[in-house]
């Protein structure tokens, strides 16, 4: 198996760039998921890996060959797409064997290779179907396995379940990540999805605008997002955002109903005077009495989710979300009362969006202005 180390890596189309300036190091049998929404840069970097784009500057090696130049057959990376790209006329058989046959592999040899990719891959039953007698999870399935059948070094997913219903999708998740942990080759998937993201990855890569904004493990990202737009990209439900100010020599953020936060003392003292937005995960917030609570909101619907409900809230012109595992009635318009649990509060400037600190310390909470 194979690092890839990607360097300074740049994508142009006539004038515009679209991928600026990429660094990134994926380790050796790693599983890293680049994720962002449509348009950020992240199926180019994945094509430039795979040998399919050209790189307009930069370097990409993996293992200790630079593969700029290398074809992409020559570069050791096996690709599956969003679309299979299977041969309609073969059968399941032949599409996972292709490779071997056009390779020169003797066909006892390859068959038996094709059978016992298929048996990991729950096939063995679907050798003689062509692709459209099979439903879209095993047509993914004929995908990886022809994957699979190369010992690539590397596999490269891009938006490989986008095609599948909810059900497919989750049941495909545990499948490729079983094959990984089974196969151990690097893997490098790319994903709008951060539900895909948060369950298949070692590490996350979150792309914005053809940059990288943050990479970690799903839970240093979901904990600690780096900037606004990982905080508000990561999380369902979306992370609460509100706008507020850190007055000097305070160790709150004052919210604009008054309300105030509070922060670590390392936070404010560096900050004091600040602009910033604060961020509340959904999960941390409860609902309580008005006359105790520490932030009064007003109830606009609720959505029911079995478990729980997350509660639509809106505070003067602004939308604050409550998941909470109460089951609770309220009317359109009523006043509820909302508290910080357990309080992670994420501080982030105003005008950046960077995060601000480690501001999951000292259990800040909300309090009453006074």
């Amino acid at each position: 198996m194979s690092d890839i180390s990607i360097r300074d890596v740049r994508k142009s189309y006539g004038k515009e760039e679209v991928v600026h300036g990429v660094s990134l190091d994926i380790h050796n049998g790693e599983f890293v998921v680049i994720l962002g929404p449509s348009g950020c840069g992240k199926s180019t970097l994945l094509r430039m890996i795979a040998g399919l784009e050209a790189i307009t500057s930069g370097e990409i090696a993996i293992g200790d060959t630079v593969v700029n130049e290398l074809e992409p057959r020559e570069r050791g990376c096996a690709m599956v797409f969003q679309n299979y790209a299977l041969y309609p006329h073969m059968t399941v058989e032949g599409n996972i064997g292709y490779a071997l046959k056009v390779g020169g592999m003797r066909k006892a040899e390859r068959l038996e290779r094709v059978r016992e990719v298929a048996r990991s891959v729950g096939l063995e039953e679907f050798l003689d179907r062509k692709p459209g007698q099979l439903s879209g999870g095993q047509r993914q399935r004929v995908a990886m396995a022809r994957a699979i059948i190369r010992e690539p070094e590397v596999f490269l997913f891009d938006e490989p379940l986008s095609n599948l219903d909810a059900k497919l999708r989750v049941q495909m998740r545990h499948e490729i990540r079983r094959i990984h942990n089974r196969i151990g080759a690097t893997s490098v998937f790319v994903t709008h999805d951060q539900h895909e993201g948060m369950t298949l990855a070692d590490r996350m890569v979150i792309m914005n605008k053809g940059t990288i904004e943050q990479v970690g493990t799903p839970e240093e990202i979901y904990d600690r997002p780096a900037s606004l737009y990982v905080a508000g990209f990561i999380g369902s439900p979306a992370m609460n955002i509100l706008p507020g100010e850190i007055p000097t020599g305070a160790t709150v953020v004052t919210l604009p109903d008054g309300a105030r936060i509070r922060i670590p003392q390392a936070i404010a003292q560096r900050h004091g005077g600040r602009m910033v937005q604060i961020g509340l995960r959904p999960e941390t917030l409860s609902l309580t009495a008005p006359e105790v609570a520490t932030l009064k909101a007003r109830f606009e619907f609720a959505e029911e989710l079995g478990s729980g409900r997350l509660y639509h809230l809106a505070v003067e012109d602004l939308t604050l979300t409550v998941l909470s595992s109460e089951k609770r009635r309220f009317k359109e318009g009523e006043i509820v009362g909302v508290s910080v649990a357990d309080g992670l509060v994420h501080v982030f400037d105003a005008e950046s969006g960077a995060r601000l600190g480690d501001s999951s310390v000292d259990q800040p909470a909300l309090e009453v202005a006074q």
